[in-house]
């Protein structure tokens, strides 16, 4: 008994005074989700590696209490997340990552403070929920897409919701309707419960365009429920009504992770996100444009955030994957407000260009001329009134407005690269050459030569047809060998052999012949190999291009009137030195010692000749690829990926990324990959290319993203006998018990592929009633429609 006292004293409310200021404690691995206790003296952090209870002191946090214990934890420790109970402050609730839900009674002597376990959830648990007035009830919410009631002084769950729909990610008791919880889903779903009957939801609405990750009810303002998602957006809706009624919105700049209401702040309201982003947002739902208030403490994406009282607006607590626990004080956040620009412009949805500034910035201007009327060439002011319940400052605002041409805001291009873009079913070569005439036609060069260099850096050098395709890669000038005697350092290069100082007096037909490691020049339409440093050539610049057949042709129809060039000055520096490389078979350097003078119409690979000048490159084998390894360019490729991004065109970073495949995808972290997709998709389902988003979907090997075209969909279907809704359970109607699904051709049930008449209902087999409408428009039932297939 004394030591059960000692444990719940160091655990209880009497631990000293609460600290009032900003401050930090490391944690030993990420945490998922944190909780307070009633009397805010405690924070509890849970995650997969980490579940500690914190004391808040005076100058610091000071670990109280570790919870995983024994040799092996179990994966009943990793938590997804946790709750503090509000009335019972030793009671503890976690949902873990392999599907059960655990209580934790901290009165209890042992060091295992773990006391009751349900396993009834068959996936991951994502939300525990205490009811806020009945000590023994718990919710819980899971993965597998039911949510479950549970009484702690029974050993399983009294009730079973099933949300016949995709995941659950929150669930959360009314504040102030006893009965009445909330559960937001994977599919963009919100469903309202009354746990006194579980087997239908009291009411459901779409809420977002893609998962709920999250809801809240107003802890003063009866049937407000605050709503966050993938699509970025933060609402509240009014459930006191008999429909949803949507009454603020607040765009972030990321999907919004967790969402919790101000305590003592109608209006305020504190997000954090669930990638991307890092800071904590407190928002005024009557200004959704610009945070009121932000956090920027953590290094890494919040995953929890609790206020530290119920009572409290002036401290809240937070936990990260940055492996970091905070309590930041209010009156310490930065306010964007104070820091925004007093200047702005933006462009209308007709091409009008608006601009707006404070009013001392327009009105010093003594030339302007006053306002006339209609004339939309002028500043345009706007006074707001004085209202005493306004929290921002009063300010009047200066507006002009400057028109353009429609044409020069449009995004055709965007609908046109989506719907001609090929990203899949052809080599990658030609996806690439493909893309990058597409990105040409529409006027985007840049585009076009990354789509080139891209399929360069990667495509197969053993492939015969490539050399054909690179006609625009820039091979070395021509230059005398006269100035490359003339470099005294020119002995140390084993390639040019001796190099004595006065080469130059001797005259060039001695300094021009090299040794049997020299490079060659290869023009043989038989795709022989040359001699030379196995192919490698080290430094390409000039004007020259490829021919189809050969990689370059030395051609002189008279040596005597050829031109010398020397090196520019900006130039690289010379060959550096080459180690000992396989030369060429000692038969075919005979012939070519053999035949020493070049021939322009010859299809012979033939040494260097002594003449005035000649090209000093070899290039036998594709020089892009030549001794590299698989992953050389990746490097560059991710951070070209990454730079698309970050100037808005995600459609090219999602579109290399598609292409190139496992060749660049692991070089890129799956949060980063996920936030690409989604953002291209968005845009995609915004200009309606239903089409093209799908096919994006479907070549993503991101699992979150894979899943979007799964969602579930819900089908109304009516009894084609007494017109009466069908039950979702087989194909005989509860009411008149007959088959609803018969095909009206040739009367059998259809337990495949379906296809009815909207006007009549009656159908049957696909195949059938194709046959059918061909030789007849009469409905095949006898009713007398006119039935059409299209």
């Amino acid at each position: 008994m004394e030591k059960m006292s000692r444990v719940s004293t160091a655990l209880g409310g009497g631990g000293g005074a609460v600290s009032g200021r900003t401050m930090f404690c490391h944690l030993d691995a990420p945490a998922n989700a944190i909780s307070v206790c009633r009397d805010a003296s405690q924070v509890v952090v849970a995650g997969r590696n980490i579940f500690k209870i914190y004391a808040l002191e005076d100058e610091q946090f000071v670990e109280k209490l570790n919870l995983r214990v024994g040799r092996k934890p179990s994966l009943n420790f990793s938590c997804a997340d946790v709750m503090w109970h509000q009335m019972e402050e030793n009671l503890l609730a976690t949902a873990a990552t392999n599907g059960a839900v655990v209580t934790w009674n901290l009165g209890k002597p042992s060091r295992n403070k773990q006391d009751q376990l349900f396993t009834e959830h068959k996936r991951t648990v994502n939300k525990v929920c205490f009811h806020p007035s009945e000590v023994y009830m718990l919710l819980s919410g899971s993965q597998d897409g039911f949510m479950k009631c549970f009484d702690l002084r029974k050993k399983e769950s009294v009730s079973t919701f099933s949300g016949q729909s995709e995941s659950v990610r929150d669930v959360q008791f009314s504040m102030k309707e006893y009965f009445t919880f909330a559960a937001s889903f994977e599919n963009g779903n919100v469903q309202l419960w009354d746990i006194r009957r579980p087997d239908r939801y009291e009411r459901m609405f779409t809420a977002h365009n893609g998962p709920v990750f999250c809801c809240d009810w107003h802890p003063d303002d009866r049937g407000w429920l605050a709503t966050g998602g993938r699509d970025k957006m933060v609402k509240v809706w009014d459930m006191s009504t008999t429909r949803a009624k949507e009454i603020h919105c607040v765009q972030t700049i990321a999907s919004v992770a967790r969402v919790k209401w101000r305590p003592e702040r109608k209006w305020h309201l504190a997000t954090c996100s669930m990638m991307v982003d890092h800071n904590i947002y407190v928002w005024d739902v009557r200004r959704p444009f610009i945070p009121f208030a932000t956090f920027e403490e953590h290094k890494d994406v919040t995953t929890g955030i609790a206020w530290r009282h119920q009572h409290d607006p002036h401290f809240l607590l937070s936990g990260s994957k940055d492996s970091t626990l905070y309590q930041h004080m209010f009156k310490d956040a930065s306010r964007p407000v104070d820091k925004a620009n007093p200047e702005g412009l933006c462009f209308g949805l007709f091409g009008d260009l608006a601009f707006a500034a404070k009013e001392s910035l327009i009105s010093s201007d003594a030339n302007r001329k006053p306002y006339p009327g209609g004339d939309r060439r002028y500043p345009i002011f706007f006074f707001k009134k004085p209202d005493l319940t306004e929290q921002f400052a009063h300010v009047s605002s200066a507006l002009s407005v400057f028109e353009t041409g429609l044409e020069s805001g449009r995004m055709d291009w965007f609908s046109q690269t989506a719907r001609l873009y090929l990203l899949s079913g052809k080599p990658f070569a030609e996806l690439c050459d493909h893309n990058a005439k597409v990105a040409k036609e529409l006027n985007r060069p840049q585009v076009s030569t990354t789509w080139t260099m891209v399929r360069i850096m990667f495509s197969d050098p053993a492939n015969p047809n490539l050399s054909a395709k690179l006609g625009t890669l820039p091979l070395m000038n021509s230059f005398s060998m006269k100035d490359m005697g003339a470099c005294p350092d020119m002995g140390a290069c084993p390639d040019m052999g001796a190099c004595p100082a006065d080469r130059g007096k001797e005259g060039r037909s001695d300094a021009a012949h090299l040794e049997p490691g020299t490079s060659h020049i290869s023009n043989n339409d038989d795709n022989e190999e040359t001699e030379g440093s196995d192919g490698q050539a080290e430094y390409m610049f000039g004007d020259a291009e490829l021919d189809d057949d050969d990689l370059y042709s030395v051609e002189h129809d008279n040596p005597a009137e050829d031109q010398e060039y020397t090196l520019p000055q900006e130039a690289f520096p010379l060959r550096h030195e080459i180690l000992d490389n396989p030369s060429a078979p000692e038969p075919l350097q005979q012939d070519k010692a053999e035949s020493p003078h070049v021939s322009g119409g010859e299809a012979e690979a033939t040494c260097l000749t002594p003449i005035e000048s000649c090209s000093l490159i070899s290039a036998s084998q594709p020089l892009y690829t030549a001794h590299l390894p698989a992953g050389f360019f990746c490097p560059v490729v991710r951070d070209m990926l990454r730079y698309y991004a970050e100037q808005g065109d995600v459609q090219m970073a999602v579109s290399v990324l598609i292409v190139l495949g496992e060749r660049i995808r692991k070089e890129i972290d799956d949060l980063t990959q996920e936030h690409w997709y989604t953002s291209y998709i968005d845009l995609l389902q915004r200009f309606e290319l239903w089409n093209v988003s799908n096919e994006v979907i479907k070549l993503s090997t991101c699992g979150a993203i894979t899943c979007l075209n799964q969602t579930s969909t819900t089908l109304h279907v009516n009894c084609s006998n007494c017109k009466r809704p069908m039950s979702n359970r087989g194909w005989v109607c509860d009411r008149c018990h007959q088959c609803a699904s018969v095909c009206a051709v040739c009367h059998h049930v259809v337990k495949g592929l379906f296809v009815w008449c909207q006007g009549c209902s009656h159908g049957g087999h696909l195949e059938h009633m194709m046959h059918w409408l061909k030789s007849s428009p009469h409905c095949p039932a006898g009713c007398g429609h006119l039935c059409e297939y299209t």
